[in-house]
């Protein structure tokens, strides 16, 4: 399985969630899960394909990553849409794998099989594979605040809410379990737990301020759009955490967790 395949699986996939959204959206809940299924099974399909091929896992460069959070999306799409039943939900997780997607075809990167010695760690796949899938997990929620906030013009009921609190109480478990593991990787490969490394620095913030919303939802005295607008905060501070970093002059050349593209 080579890169230059990337794009017909890629729109086979992509036609599969589309059409599963469309399926959700008339309410033909069978066929959503079938042709979503599909997709992600084509999608996986390749990712291991590509795996095998590198004889690595896929996760060192910025587009190698984008493949897990084009995979994730819609797996937790149909997640949500199973627990809730939120008809759009798939159509947006679709929309969001679907742009993640398009990047990784018109911006290609060398995918070579060197993996320099600290990434041969067996806790690097975990710890990033973790993380992706929290992204994804913190992705819908995000999604959810957006629809809240922008979309419903009715204020949020508390059964809307829970979903929210649900889904940041799953992807912050994620965060932190991906957080151990890198902190195990940091120890096998550097020799010690935690650097302050400017991706650790924006890891450690995204992970308090997902706390933070977590306190305050507690309080139930609590504003509502404040909550919603922190899941917004807290999303952007993920995104400067998981490709963010690789534009501040902080990071260049010192940081550990930039991307590498040969």
């Amino acid at each position: 399985m080579t890169w230059h395949l990337f794009t017909v699986f890629a729109i086979i996939s992509v036609l599969f969630w589309v059409v599963g959204a469309y399926a959700a959206w008339r309410e033909k809940g069978k066929s959503a899960y079938i042709l979503t299924g599909i997709g992600l099974l084509v999608f996986l399909t390749y990712i291991i394909g590509l795996w095998i091929s590198l004889e690595r896992p896929p996760l060192r460069t910025m587009g190698e990553t984008r493949l897990w959070y084009s995979f994730f999306l819609p797996l937790t799409g149909i997640i949500v849409y199973s627990r809730w039943r939120y008809k759009w939900i798939l159509a947006f997780s679709a929309l969001l794998a679907t742009v993640f997607v398009c990047i990784n075809i018109l911006k290609p990167e060398i995918h070579s099989k060197t993996l320099m010695p600290a990434l041969q760690s067996p806790w690097f796949a975990p710890h990033v594979i973790v993380y992706m899938f929290a992204y994804a997990i913190l992705g819908a929620a995000f999604v959810m605040a957006c629809y809240l906030l922008f979309i419903k013009k009715s204020a949020p009921t508390e059964k809307e809410f829970d979903i929210c609190d649900n889904l940041v109480y799953v992807g912050w478990a994620f965060l932190t379990i991906g957080m151990l593991f890198g902190a195990l990787w940091a120890k096998e490969a550097w020799g010690h737990y935690w650097a302050w490394d400017p991706k650790e620095t924006w890891a450690a913030a995204t992970w308090f301020a997902y706390l933070a919303y977590i306190h305050l939802r507690l309080d139930r005295r609590s504003n509502p759009k404040a909550a919603l607008w922190m899941l917004i905060v807290s999303f952007a501070l993920l995104q400067m955490c998981w490709w963010g970093i690789n534009y501040l002059p902080s990071a260049q050349g010192t940081s550990v967790h930039t991307y590498n593209l040969n």
